[in-house]
């Protein structure tokens, strides 16, 4: 199992909606400080930044969700969401098909239905 140092991103900003720190943010951090091998909270700081329409960073959460449960299938599709939103729709299809994968083998026939589904619009 890995860290807390090793599953934190080097660079992350605040998440901010016109210049003020989103109260979500602020409550994720302290829940996640408190447990920071819960990859909920990873997942929902991941939501919190890329609803800001900070992507990248929102990519990183989403990185360290599916570092901490590799079968966090919401965690594929929503990482290639916010890939294609920075226009890198051939990386997003890329984490999609891991996403189908994972999401097969954990015989979670919906989230497969759904990032096969993602896939296609963006193929």
């Amino acid at each position: 199992m890995r860290t807390e140092a090793q599953v934190t991103p080097d660079i992350v900003k605040p998440c901010r909606y016109d210049g003020v720190m989103s109260e979500r943010i602020v409550q994720l951090t302290k829940l996640r400080d408190a447990d920071p091998n819960d990859p909920f909270l990873t997942y929902g700081l991941a939501m919190e930044h890329s609803k800001a329409g900070d992507y990248d960073d929102a990519i990183r959460w989403f990185d360290m969700t599916i570092e901490l449960d590799a079968q966090y299938c919401y965690a594929y599709y929503q990482k290639a969401k916010a890939l294609s939103m920075k226009g890198e729709d051939e990386a997003a299809c890329e984490v999609i098909r891991q996403g189908i994968g994972v999401a097969k083998q954990a015989g979670d026939g919906h989230a497969a239905s759904e990032l096969a589904e993602l896939l296609s619009s963006l193929e």
